[in-house]
């Protein structure tokens, strides 16, 4: 039997639900299990380094998951061959939050394969529950903003949308909660501290990300004169790649994430010097970006960090865009035909001068030619109706750490307000129409850049758009009218559903037909059940049996009994 792994964190030892019974899956041939078993045991062997009598539940889930990992990557590189080939327009979702929770039971279900790993594994006298207690949430998400990230990359996949999701590759994620004495205490999320099996690391994939400096003013070909940026400071991004599975494993699209690397990290004059600290200084700097989720923005050394955060993730990943469209296709300028960059929130605006910067200094397309680039490039999803609550950002803050792209919000600024006037805007309506907030010391709106450099605004629910409209973006969508598209915010019903209440699934399943299970749309058909009594009464039952798995859950993480 596999050894308990003593040296977990407690956050990642906590009770995991157990994975649920397969739904409508014939018996798993002995083959299979048989071919599972060795596959196991192979990267047990060969990727662990361990014997089985010697490996811990962590092992075991490692080797495991790389099993199911090799099953995934052929459909992976073949959906992606296949996507470029039929030119298929590529959809880049950009979000600083990814919840994407535990791993293990979403890919197992989405390629059917329960069954297969329950036999297999427990036939090498492993407990499948048991042992995916060794797997750690992934620290890449915090709520609703990333719980929307993570549904619509699962969703995309199910689909067949040939999808990238581009964020962060969190050391720490937010914080892990211990509850002693009734406070809470705040430690780091060590969720990686064991390595992450799901992952691919791409050393080979790096991009420079600049800060600081100044723009000088050069003369350029024919004389031209052109702003050229010199940055002060210059880190790298490096990616790690996660397949993302969608249903019945026929579609997998990548989640890229960054993680912050000096371009020299280790001064070894400084060093041999004698001062050790000081000669890994710039690597920590560097690797600070991607250290925490949300650092504290109490100070302004951390609200300066926020920002580096910000711009780290979305210049990568736009240098990362540009540069696989170009191998496709001869035409920057192309962009809006073969690619869809939506913005998940206001944290990655930064993309739209980001994208306007590459298109004008790098590839020297024209300023208008640029514009409609962008504008046709871009898609922002906005969460919040409260002024307040919309990101802004300093002038000065800007002006010392990106010095360029303030210069290209003031452009953008001066030609959305001619634009205002050009359609009769009146003078009071200029100061809420402008990206720049002259009230209480100068500041970039965020969401003002958002909005004026897409062309497609979308709410989360019917209701959240209409006051969009009406309220927050009033004035801007009057100067832009139809840009505000509703966008009902909803949920993978796989994991929400099949993998979370895997006993209401059943029910569903016997009232409705399987067809429930690829498309949710099928529930309608619950309709002309509603006075089913015997349908209402495993209904009840399935509540209450979960209930009880509830007050188990409480009783022994908080050692309170509840009344089911």
């Amino acid at each position: 039997m596999p050894k308990d792994d003593t040296h977990l964190p407690s956050a990642q030892t906590r009770t995991a639900p157990a994975l649920p019974p397969p739904i409508l899956d014939v018996a798993p041939d002995e083959d299979d299990i048989e071919a599972f078993k060795s596959a196991v045991l192979a990267k047990l062997a060969l990727s662990v380094g361990k014997d089985a009598d010697a490996a811990t539940p962590r092992d075991w889930f490692v080797a495991t998951a790389l099993a199911l990992r090799d099953r995934v990557i052929h459909r992976w590189l073949a959906v992606n061959r296949a996507s470029h080939a039929q030119g298929r327009k590529h959809v880049y979702y950009l979000s600083l939050e990814f919840l994407i929770g535990r791993l293990f039971a979403d890919i197992v279900e989405n390629l059917r394969l329960t069954p297969t790993v329950r036999a297999a594994l427990g036939d090498l006298g492993v407990d499948l529950d048991r042992m995916r207690r060794a797997e750690p949430d992934a620290a890449l998400g915090n709520g609703g903003l990333g719980r929307l990230a993570a549904c619509l990359m699962e969703s995309m996949a199910s689909l067949g949308i040939p999808a990238f999701g581009y964020g962060i590759r969190y050391d720490h994620g937010l914080f892990r909660q211990v509850i002693r004495d009734g406070n809470q205490q705040e430690y780091p999320e060590n969720w990686l501290s064991f390595g992450n099996p799901w992952e691919f690391a791409r050393p080979e994939v790096g991009y420079e990300i600049n800060y600081g400096g100044k723009v000088e003013i050069v003369a350029g070909s024919g004389g031209r004169l052109r702003p050229v940026w010199q940055p002060s400071e210059t880190i790298l991004a490096v990616a790690y790649d996660t397949p993302v599975v969608g249903w019945r494993g026929r579609h997998v699209n990548p989640l890229r994430l960054w993680s912050g690397r000096a371009v020299d990290p280790l001064s070894l004059d400084v060093f041999n010097e004698g001062d050790h600290l000081g000669a890994q200084s710039e690597q920590a700097r560097a690797e600070a970006v991607s250290k925490v989720l949300y650092p504290a923005d109490t100070t302004l050394a951390g609200r300066e960090l926020r920002l580096r955060q910000e711009y780290f993730f979305v210049s990568a990943s736009l240098q990362d865009i540009v540069k696989r469209h170009l191998q496709y296709y001869s035409d920057v300028t192309s962009l809006p035909d073969q690619v869809a960059i939506q913005l998940n929130d206001t944290h990655p605006s930064i993309a739209i001068p980001e994208m306007m910067r590459l298109l004008l200094d790098v590839y020297n397309v024209p300023w208008d030619v640029a514009w409609r680039t962008t504008v046709g490039t871009f898609s922002y999803t906005n969460h919040t109706l409260l002024p307040e609550a919309l990101e802004t950002w300093p002038v000065s803050l800007f002006e010392r750490l990106l010095p360029r792209h303030l210069e290209i919000i003031y452009r953008i600024n001066a030609q959305h307000l001619a634009q205002a006037e050009e359609s009769g805007l009146v003078n009071g309506e200029a100061a809420a129409l402008s990206i720049i907030n002259e009230h209480g010391g100068r500041h970039v709106r965020m969401g003002h850049l958002a909005f004026i450099g897409s062309h497609c605004i979308n709410g989360v629910s019917a209701l959240h758009t209409e006051l969009m409209r009406a309220t927050v973006f009033a004035d801007l969508h009057r100067l832009y009218p139809g840009r505000i598209v509703n966008k009902t915010n909803g949920i993978t019903f796989r994991r929400w559903l099949l993998t979370a209440n895997p006993g209401l699934t059943a029910v569903l399943v016997d009232a409705v037909g399987p067809a429930v299970l690829d498309d949710p749309m099928a529930l309608e058909q619950l309709a002309p059940l509603a006075n089913d009594a015997a349908l209402h009464e495993r209904l009840a039952e399935t509540r209450r049996i979960n209930k009880q798995a509830l007050a188990k859950l409480v009783a022994e993480r908080l050692e309170i009994d509840i009344d089911p």
